[in-house]
């Protein structure tokens, strides 16, 4: 393992998912699933995600639309709250599933705009 890699994939994953969200996936780590959470702080969180090329703001749009078409829902919740937090505005997040709905399907769209509603709601305080 990269550590120095690692610890900014760790770093970035909180700044997007919040401190909370992450502190309470890491909670669960055990032996077994140890050398996952690993590898996803080190790859998806370090490697891709600390990358400069693109904004967060645009990572987040991908994921949204890439884990609304997979139907992903428990992840799809953490990364629309995570895209507000890198400021996709919530008319973005409509606008990229009007398109999930075109080509990834109605079902995918439906699921991800009723996930997204209450998120909304949570946010709002409404919940």
């Amino acid at each position: 393992m990269d550590k120095k890699m690692h610890d900014k994939g760790l770093e970035v994953r909180k700044a997007v998912l919040g401190e909370a969200y992450v502190n309470n996936a890491l909670k669960n780590v055990d032996d077994f699933n140890r050398p996952f959470q690993e590898m996803l702080n080190e790859y998806c969180w370090g490697t891709v995600w600390g990358r400069e090329e693109l904004p967060r703001k645009t990572r987040s749009m991908l994921n949204i639309a890439m884990i609304a078409i997979l139907n992903r829902q428990h992840e799809f919740r953490a990364h629309l709250k995570g895209a507000l937090t890198n400021g996709v505005t919530r008319e973005e997040i409509r606008e990229i599933l009007m398109q999930v709905a075109i080509y990834g399907g109605m079902p995918a769209a439906v699921d991800s705009f009723r996930i997204a509603r209450e998120v909304f709601s949570e946010i709002d305080g409404k919940a």
